[in-house]
């Protein structure tokens, strides 16, 4: 890697369980977009010095991995929406906490405006910050955060 590509930061967007499946699940909901078109969103709201990239999974582990991965991988933070992870997962917490990147948790609806179960974090507390409730512009709402962050440090 040469010193200009080092110049560049990496910002991870992490997607977990059923997100996949976003502009035909529920669109009521999460709207009309595909998660393609929220990654492309959020690489062109970073502009310039800025590269992204995005990864989804619906199980657990692979996530925790690619969590634990991400220094070796060069990568200066990570944009996260765990799903229903958010509300169950210590693994997850753990992963984040084990981890130095910056990690802004990120939903597509409000949590705190549905369910019951929904209203709680478990990740939360392990994350940089948190943007939910402004549709897949909570995606570019996160990168614009978490791109501040790591201009600052």
């Amino acid at each position: 890697m040469s010193g200009s590509d080092r110049l560049m930061k990496k910002i991870l967007i992490l997607s977990g369980p059923n997100l996949g499946r976003l502009g035909k699940r529920e669109p009521e909901i999460y709207g009309s977009k595909t998660l393609q078109d929220v990654h492309e969103d959020v690489a062109q709201s970073l502009g310039s010095g800025f590269t992204s990239s995005g990864r989804q999974s619906n199980h657990e582990g692979e996530l925790i991995s690619w969590i634990g991965e991400t220094e070796d991988e060069g990568i200066d933070g990570i944009i996260f929406n765990p799903g229903a992870y958010t509300h169950t997962s210590y693994a997850l917490y753990d992963a984040i906490r084990g981890s130095s990147l910056p990690v802004i948790e990120v939903h597509i609806s409000n949590p705190d405006a549905r369910e019951e179960f929904r209203k709680t974090s478990t990740i939360a507390p392990a994350c940089a910050g948190r943007v939910a409730g402004f549709g897949t512009t909570s995606y570019v709402l996160a990168a614009q955060g978490l791109a501040a962050l790591l201009l600052k440090n």
